[in-house]
């Protein structure tokens, strides 16, 4: 990850000395000043760490300092360091702008709290400076939001991976972001053909070849004119499929030889249709395993994952899930006409410890809630057993714990009930009576 930096303004030279040794302790870099008059120089609108300063200083004083750094960037993060009597001065600093102040004498743990939280403030504001000056640039293309080592292993995958051409294999969880990897590579690439997303999982099998091959007039009752399918839409472009380990056999025979000769047949044709489009496929499950089970194609496998792509749990980039929740929250805030809600400390601690089992999806559904004012708790807590000694009775308490259970699941997968009945292991028959019992309406993310 990236160095973290300091500047540190104290004319103390003992003082300096240690606070800059507890400061790289920290794992902060320090550009330690003995006056206003020489960090001023060291000034950035880009800058990208956290001021730390004494209020009483030789010649200009840290207040002096403190307008100039609110004048060139009033979300630049500065700390003040207070004397006994100067908490007054601090305080109308702090409405000055000052992040935070720390009086004499103080203990190690309470200047890095300070400077850590005034760091992790600081990140967030660059990043959504960054996101939204990229998205404004781009507004259709998706952004990896998170600074985290998986993150930046990610981009820089990305961006090697996108230009080369070949076709791609997404691997990651339900909700860790596979079309938002796929459509960034789609835009890094040079195919200015169309983004085409098939959701394999989605489509009944009694449509599927139609949807992707399309047909003719005449191929199959119903079909009065001809339809042009998915796989010649994207040519030129980027066909996703997304869950393709639900693509019946059959389909995936006539995918792989569409892939081989870069040709089809639509439904009822007889005409070979030359078709040029990049395949970016995604699964949640491992397709090597189900081929060696006889459930899926070793040859599509091998044909399609040219290069792969492993996407991480959120639960692997918990650093992340500030920035994704400033800018899940700033989204929804705008979308919504809302004020955007801040947070504590604490609150954000819960959150980077939840286990979050739908990934980012979960968490930008609990951000809108809580841009929406819905949101019952600060976080949505682990699922926790019955407790022993509960007033309830035992069959009370497996209610709610089965209620609870099937309205996580729900949450993590978008309020999709087909999905959570599959991922819960029970007929999806069974699952809309248990939402009608625990009132849970269908599609609802609660």
């Amino acid at each position: 990850m990236k160095t973290m930096q300091a500047i540190l303004v104290e004319d103390e030279a003992p003082l300096r000395l240690a606070t800059t040794q507890t400061l790289e302790l920290g794992g902060f870099t320090v550009h330690a000043y003995a006056s206003a008059e020489q960090a001023q120089g060291a000034l950035d609108a880009a800058f990208d760490g956290v001021i730390v300063s004494d209020v009483r200083l030789p010649g200009r004083s840290g207040l002096d300092l403190l307008a100039q750094v609110v004048a060139l960037d009033a979300e630049l993060p500065m700390i003040m360091v207070t004397g006994h009597g100067d908490v007054a001065m601090a305080v109308g600093a702090m409405r000055a702008g000052a992040y935070d102040f720390i009086e004499k004498p103080f203990g190690a743990e309470r200047l890095m709290d300070a400077v850590r939280r005034a760091q992790e403030r600081r990140s967030l504001v660059l990043e959504n400076r960054r996101l939204k000056t990229a998205w404004a640039l781009h507004p259709d293309t998706p952004q990896l939001v998170g600074r985290s080592d998986a993150i930046e292993r990610l981009k820089v995958l990305v961006r090697n991976i996108a230009p080369a051409g070949v076709d791609i294999l997404i691997h990651g969880q339900t909700g860790t972001g596979k079309e938002v990897v796929a459509r960034l590579i789609h835009a890094a690439s040079a195919r200015k053909g169309n983004f085409v997303a098939i959701n394999c999982g989605a489509l009944p099998e009694s449509v599927f070849e139609s949807e992707m091959f399309g047909h003719e007039a005449g191929a199959f009752t119903g079909a009065h004119k001809r339809r042009i399918g998915k796989l010649e839409y994207a040519n030129g472009g980027t066909l996703f499929l997304d869950e393709i380990e639900s693509m019946p056999m059959a389909l995936q025979v006539k995918l792989l030889r569409v892939l081989q000769e870069r040709q089809l047949e639509r439904l009822g044709g007889n005409e070979a249709i030359a078709v040029n489009f990049r395949i970016i496929a995604a699964s949640k499950a491992d397709l090597l395993e189900l081929s060696n089970e006889g459930r899926f194609r070793e040859d599509l496998y091998y044909r399609i994952g040219v290069a792969t792509i492993d996407l991480p749990r959120l639960n692997e980039r918990r650093d992340d899930i500030a920035l994704l929740m400033a800018h899940f929250t700033q989204d929804a805030a705008q979308r919504y006409g809302r004020a955007a809600p801040q947070w504590s400390s604490e609150q954000m601690s819960q959150w980077q410890a939840a286990e979050w089992p739908g990934n980012v999806r979960e968490l930008r559904n609990f951000a809108e809630r809580l841009v929406l004012g819905i949101v019952a708790t600060p976080a949505p807590a682990s699922v926790a057993a019955p407790l022993a000694g509960s007033a309830l009775s035992l069959p009370q308490q497996l209610d709610a714990y089965e209620r609870e259970l099937i309205s996580r699941k729900l949450d993590a997968v978008d309020g999709n009930v087909a999905t959570a009945a599959d991922q819960l292991g029970v007929p999806r028959k069974t699952l809309y009576d248990k939402l009608k019992k625990y009132q849970l309406a269908p599609g609802r993310k609660m």
